[in-house]
């Protein structure tokens, strides 16, 4: 596939991806979302470049063939170290690159990366232009409207325009303030407000520009309406990973007009040679499981099925008979109706 067809393809698979997530969106998670959505556009935790550069921690880019198209997202903030983790995830076969500038962990903070990044948009246009030059695959930039006492109408254009310059040409916004002092990362997540409108009229002033737009929402029904509203995509996060079934279950079908949805029973049969081969290597049940925990929210005997893998999955030798005895909790949806 040419270097073209490719960004075509990333290009369709964002106008539904779910959000780059600290110790959730790990490759088991990735595996079962993919089963669930073949179309969705599919995203790493964060690593960071000085881990992958100076840490030798190469293991943390391990991802397998049927999580395509999946992106990985960096943290870093030094252009040279960015630039070879950048071609270390593309020697590994990602689709797309992502630099973090919306996180405000105080670890990010610390080593001067992530949203605090929204403050410097030279360093960002530097930081993207050397991971351009050192890679194949398409990069691009996650950010917020702004930081602290930033105004966002003035901060955010101007962040893209001199971004985008460097050759960034796919942003997804998360659509909150970040305030890096006097709030939490969670707090973060929810207190400041959503300004969605922003995000509408940045698409609007940069046309060119494919943006997503990411924070707060939690249906397909939303995700649809900012794609209608002109947006080229939507990002999601807690609702893919908490109430994946009510996300991803229906997005093949609803966002991206693929017939065949699967049903979260299937879903569990056909993760079953993946644990397999886990537990086969060494892994623990609950590595996977915990990921599943919300395949059947919503349905009668939901509550069931994560007690029984909830305290039954982390146990010592757990397999998967623990995984049928959750399952026997669940009402079929037939009787359910």
């Amino acid at each position: 596939m040419t270097d073209k067809n490719k960004k075509k393809n990333l290009s369709t698979a964002s106008r539904l991806s779910v959000a780059p997530m600290m110790d959730w969106t790990d490759r088991h998670c990735r595996h079962l979302h993919r089963l669930m959505s073949a179309r969705t556009l599919l995203y790493t935790e964060m690593v960071t470049a000085p881990a992958l550069v100076r840490g030798d921690a190469r293991h943390l880019l391990g991802f397998g063939p049927a999580e395509h198209p999946v992106a990985v997202q960096l943290g870093g903030s030094d252009p040279a170290e960015l630039a070879q983790a950048t071609a270390m995830c593309c020697d590994e076969g990602y689709d797309e690159v992502n630099l973090n500038v919306g996180c405000p962990s105080d670890r990010v903070q610390s080593g001067c990366f992530g949203a605090i990044l929204m403050k410097q948009p030279v360093l960002v246009a530097d930081c993207v232009a050397a991971m351009i030059a050192a890679t194949r695959v398409e990069v691009t930039v996650k950010c917020r409207i702004g930081v602290d006492d930033q105004v966002p109408e003035e901060v955010l254009p101007a962040f893209l325009e001199t971004v985008s310059a460097a050759g960034v040409r796919r942003f997804t916004i998360h659509a909150r303030k970040a305030w890096l002092e006097g709030l939490s990362p969670k707090e973060n997540r929810d207190i400041p407000p959503l300004d969605y409108d922003l995000v509408l009229r940045m698409k609007r002033e940069f046309p060119q520009l494919h943006i997503s737009v990411n924070g707060g929402i939690d249906t397909l029904e939303q995700a649809r309406g900012f794609l209608e509203a002109g947006l080229d995509g939507v990002m999601i996060g807690r609702a893919a990973y908490h109430t994946p079934g009510d996300i991803l279950l229906g997005a093949d079908e609803e966002i991206f007009g693929q017939p065949g949805r699967k049903t979260a029973e299937q879903v569990v049969d056909e993760m079953r040679p993946y644990i397999a081969r886990h537990l086969q290597a060494g892994g623990r049940l609950h590595n996977v499981t915990r990921h599943m925990l919300g395949l059947f929210a919503g349905r009668p005997g939901a509550r069931g099925w994560r007690r029984v893998l909830s305290e039954g999955a982390p146990r010592p030798g757990a397999g998967l008979e623990v995984l049928d005895a959750a399952l026997a909790q669940v009402v079929p949806a037939a009787m359910a109706g």
